[in-house]
């Protein structure tokens, strides 16, 4: 397919998330734009051609991405999965590889779907109500420090400061230097002093390592501030459990726990999903939202399949959660993790990694996408 097509492809999606974030309903459904995407990829992408083969299946021939194959995060550390030529790469993200040798990558041919898909969810989830003036605290460093420049999370997180925010502050110098607490410090003041709402943004990792320094020092923003974190810790701090880190991070910050909002997304997709508490926080009707139930966009399909099988469970059974990303134009649009969870229907509730060696069915399905390879 020339990359004139590709262009198309992606366009089609950036439209598809553009309507779906409003009342009325999309040109097209779901499942044909997926379809596409996945026929175009099932042409491009020699490994996900195998792993099709293999399954007997192909997406020109069946109604709905569902009954498709996966491909296993494992697979972006050991093979290139790009229905494009590296030369047209316009950005790698790269995992942190901090529990294995082998780092995944994540290679786009453009940033503008990416970029569309999470500034449409990430508006909906933390910036709704659309607060000017607004500072960004990151605790992360600015985009032109080497190693940010190869993680998604740090992307999105200036991409949200750049559009949402009307000054940034970033607490770190590079991606493993110190926090400059003296940085956090002064913004929080301006924030406070000046009745300006902020957001506060980083890992999990990164706000233990914050509060840590902190001690029982308080830093209260301005109304109407709010807070966004991400991640697990992946060896590289005490672990707090998540009630815990957001009743700290709202005690230090001086917000409700409502407006401490989780996000979980992953190096291998292009979208995310987040907490809803914010939004019902903030919510005329006083709706409700549970911390830990995570919530999709509307290109983006979730579903808990046997660790084994890799097959569908019905709704409210536990298992190993794939993820069908219509953003995903240039990779896989269908992803298998190893993350346990259940899908209800208010969201996704994790329940951490799988314990062990990797699920016997991500295993038999990398087998196939690097048979022959």
């Amino acid at each position: 397919m020339p990359p004139d097509e590709r262009v198309a492809l992606h366009e089609r999606v950036r439209a598809f998330i553009a309507e779906s974030t409003r009342p009325a309903t999309t040109s097209e459904s779901f499942e044909s734009l997926a379809l596409a995407v996945l026929a175009f990829q099932a042409d491009r992408i020699p490994a996900y051609a195998r792993l099709l083969q293999g399954a007997g299946v192909h997406p020109r021939d069946v109604q709905t991405p569902r009954v498709l194959p996966a491909v296993p995060t494992d697979a972006f550390r050991l093979i290139r999965i790009a229905a494009h030529p590296p030369g047209d790469d316009q950005v790698v993200f790269r995992t942190s590889g901090t529990t294995s040798g082998a780092r995944g990558e994540h290679s786009l041919s453009t940033t503008k779907t990416y970029e569309r898909a999470a500034l449409a969810w990430g508006e909906w989830a933390l910036f709704f109500d659309r607060p000017r003036p607004m500072k960004a605290i990151l605790l992360a460093p600015p985009p032109s420090a080497p190693a940010s420049q190869e993680s998604s999370l740090h992307f999105m997180m200036h991409l949200f400061a750049s559009h949402f925010a009307t000054s940034i502050h970033y607490a770190q110098d590079t991606a493993s230097g110190p926090f400059d607490l003296s940085i956090v410090r002064e913004a929080c003041a301006e924030s406070s002093t000046a009745g300006v709402p902020a957001v506060v943004m980083g890992t999990s990792f990164a706000f233990v390592h914050v509060l840590d320094e902190l001690g029982t020092d308080r830093l209260p923003l301005g109304p109407a501030s709010r807070a966004m974190h991400t991640g697990g810790y992946k060896g590289r701090s005490r672990e707090v459990q998540p009630a815990s880190l957001r009743r700290q991070i709202a005690e230090t910050f001086g917000m409700p726990v409502a407006a401490v909002v989780g996000e979980y997304g992953m190096t291998e997709l292009s979208s995310q999903l987040y907490e809803g508490t914010l939004r019902a926080l903030q919510s005329e009707t006083g709706g409700a939202a549970d911390h830990g139930v995570f919530i999709p966009p509307p290109w983006l399909r979730v579903v808990s399949v046997h660790p084994e099988t890799l097959l569908p469970l019905p709704m409210g059974e536990t298992g190993i959660l794939r993820f069908e990303d219509l953003a995903n134009v240039d990779t896989a649009l269908i992803v298998q993790t190893a993350d346990r969870g259940r899908c209800t229907p208010l969201g996704v509730e994790l329940l951490g990694r799988a314990p062990g060696a990797p699920p016997r069915g991500c295993s038999l399905a990398v087998e196939e996408l690097l048979s022959a390879s």
